[in-house]
């Protein structure tokens, strides 16, 4: 998939279809991928969510039909999605930092949010290092939770590193380690591929499981809320994360899709993606990212 191309199309499909009830799930069916996917591939390639670009041109349309037009308030707030003129006049409010009444008027400066045009920027200066990798079938037993897609590259959202944290402190990472040498105790963060109906993903926090893994219950470890997670073999591209928090995950996926597809001759896969936390740490580096591909 051209994903410059492919998400120009998902945004001429919400373009033509504003005044419809529609969201990232129904751009998604549009590109054949699963919400998820492409949740996150339009946040990383604009810099927001596709439903925040939905509720803003709805809002920049509304502002100008206001005060351009004499139709009722009432009437715009529901042709742009708002069922009542309360939730429309806040929204609109929080928009053009005026209320409707006042765009009426005809003196409050409005704002203007102009559909968007992807391109491709060619830029220099800067090296991404990466490999490529193929990997067997892999097992892990992790903790792991679901989560809303539109937390995705929200960087004011901290649910993951909460969850990091809340399993921390409930001591449900440690038991994990313990199956592990020292010196081969390192950590995944995965995230599971979701189906097209789907509005969550999973991400669970574990191990490998392999031949340095000690031996295990597999029934005990479900009753205490661990399960065995399974990946196919598939091909990653590996990038590592530079930097000192988690930030450095978003930037690494953002340059994954505005510079590692455009030009490399990769598709993005809709398989298990992760994180991976060596107990070996190199100086500098947060974590890997890896990205499974498929080489058109």
């Amino acid at each position: 998939m051209e994903w410059i191309a492919a998400m120009q199309q998902a945004i001429t499909y919400i373009e033509a279809h504003l005044l419809d009830e529609i969201n990232y799930e129904d751009a998604a069916k549009q590109m054949h991928i699963s919400g998820y996917e492409f949740h996150r591939a339009f946040n990383f390639l604009t810099g927001m969510t596709a439903n925040a670009y939905i509720r803003s041109r709805r809002l920049s349309l509304a502002g100008r039909e206001i005060a351009e037009t004499d139709a009722k308030i009432t009437d715009i707030a529901l042709k742009y999605g708002y069922d009542t003129p309360e939730s429309f006049t806040k929204a609109f409010t929080r928009f053009h930092g005026v209320a409707p009444s006042r765009a009426r008027e005809g003196a409050a400066k409005l704002v203007l949010f102009n559909p968007l045009a992807i391109k491709l920027t060619v830029e220099g200066g800067k090296s991404m290092d990466y490999r490529i990798v193929k990997t067997d079938s892999q097992r892990f037993l992790t903790i792991s939770k679901r989560f809303r897609n539109e937390i995705i590259n929200d960087n004011e959202n901290h649910e993951i590193s909460d969850y990091w944290a809340d399993c921390c402190e409930r001591n449900l990472i440690d038991p994990l380690c313990r199956l592990r040498p020292e010196g081969k105790r390192d950590l995944f963060g995965l995230c599971t591929p979701s189906d097209a109906h789907s509005d969550t993903f999973e991400y669970g926090i574990g191990i490998r499981i392999d031949a340095d893994t000690a031996a295990f219950d597999p029934a005990q470890m479900e009753k205490e809320g661990y399960r065995i997670w399974k990946v196919k073999p598939f091909t990653y591209v590996v990038f590592e994360c530079i930097g000192n928090d988690s930030l450095c995950i978003q930037e690494t996926w953002e340059r994954f899709y505005r510079e590692f597809l455009p030009q490399m001759g990769y598709e993005a896969a809709d398989e298990a993606d992760y994180e991976f936390y060596p107990e070996q740490k190199k100086e500098g580096v947060f974590c890997e990212v890896w990205i499974p591909v498929i080489k058109k």
